[in-house]
């Protein structure tokens, strides 16, 4: 995770898109899911929008686009560590149907370098072990392949998954719907949801029959709506008023601590993302942890970026607390609910 200063470095060579910091870093937009170098000169965004990484592959597996005006993949990385972790982040997404050539000791040999001395710098640049950002590329192979493939069997093989049946045991999980489901963009999935009004936003909360889809804090109704529709746009999605009492639930335990209701998630992650998002829901009301200290707590102690970048994919705002992790200085960091909204919900929760 970057210290304020260097965060603070980073952001004044954005505002002054300084072509010598082009290579150093990039930084990705929340609000256009891009990502850019330095020097962009594309319109800049407001601060509370933005996240740094040290390199493109780091963006691209927290689910960000490189700009295409600046193209910052061709900036050339001025740091050899953080260069050999671009290029083993390049093989494993070129080879991510090929499980025999992702091992540690196939990268080892690819490389010319120790598995030992491979394993330990990438974990230093990305906060995560090749082995887990092969797999998140793996599921993202198949989920690209899913889409395409004449069939979900087809894609599980093209993919290098082995026995279908496992494959369907953890991808359900891991995509929020079975694989047909999701290779059809949740075509005739049911999710009712409702729109509720609360001092901090808009509150949306979705359900399937499965569990809780969506939890979401927006400006109003519309704005909610329409990221619902854009998340399942061929789900079949009604109005339901009967989960106001729902979200007025949830609100009260940010507000005064009631219990939050017993609910099952019916959301996509990886088996990281999974831990990261568990154990934020251990966070007791009242107290906030720092990313570093959600890592260790999971058994990754120097995953903080990788933990930052779970807590930017949680789509089940409240339920899964992320608002309660902080920098390691107790600067408040993103939201993508927005950073007010953050504050607000600490200063409710600590008052």
């Amino acid at each position: 995770m970057l210290n304020p200063e260097s965060a603070e470095l980073r952001w004044q060579a954005v505002q002054t898109r300084d072509k010598e910091a082009d290579g150093e870093f990039v930084y990705a937009v929340r609000t256009t899911h891009i990502y850019c170098r330095p020097s962009c000169n594309s319109r800049q965004p407001n601060r509370e929008n933005v996240e740094f990484f040290a390199l493109p592959a780091a963006a691209e597996a927290a689910g960000y686009r490189a700009c295409k005006r600046c193209q910052p993949r061709s900036a050339k990385l001025t740091n050899p560590r953080i260069e050999l972790v671009q290029s083993v982040c390049d093989y494993l997404n070129e080879h991510a149907g090929n499980s025999s050539e992702t091992t540690l000791e196939a990268l080892a040999q690819q490389f010319h370098f120790a598995p030992q001395y491979l394993q330990e710098t990438f974990r230093s640049v990305l906060g995560i072990s090749p082995r887990q950002y092969a797999e998140a590329r793996r599921l993202d192979h198949f989920k690209n392949t899913l889409r395409a493939a004449g069939s979900v069997t087809e894609a599980i093989y093209e993919a290098g998954y082995g026995s279908p049946s496992r494959v369907y045991e953890k991808a359900t999980q891991q995509l929020g719907m079975t694989p047909a489901q999701y290779r059809q963009q949740a075509k005739g999935i049911q999710i009712n949801y409702t729109a509720h009004p609360t001092h901090y936003g808009t509150l949306l909360i979705a359900l399937t029959d499965r569990g809780v889809c969506a939890v979401g804090l927006y400006d109003d109704t519309p704005s909610a709506t329409a990221a619902l529709i854009h998340e399942y746009p061929q789900a079949s999605i009604a109005h339901d008023e009967t989960l106001a009492s729902l979200a007025q639930r949830v609100v009260e335990h940010i507000d005064s601590g009631a219990p939050l209701p017993d609910l099952r998630w019916d959301v996509q992650a990886t088996a990281f993302q999974w831990k990261v998002w568990q154990a934020l829901t251990r966070i007791p009301r009242g107290e906030t942890r720092t990313y570093g200290e959600v890592a260790s707590a999971i058994g990754e102690p120097t995953a903080a970026r990788a933990v930052a970048a779970a807590c930017g994919s949680n789509k089940l705002a409240l339920i899964i607390p992320c608002h309660r992790v902080i920098g390691s200085s107790g600067e408040l960091r993103g939201y993508k609910w927005g950073i007010e909204r953050k504050r607000e919900l600490l200063a409710s929760e600590q008052g």
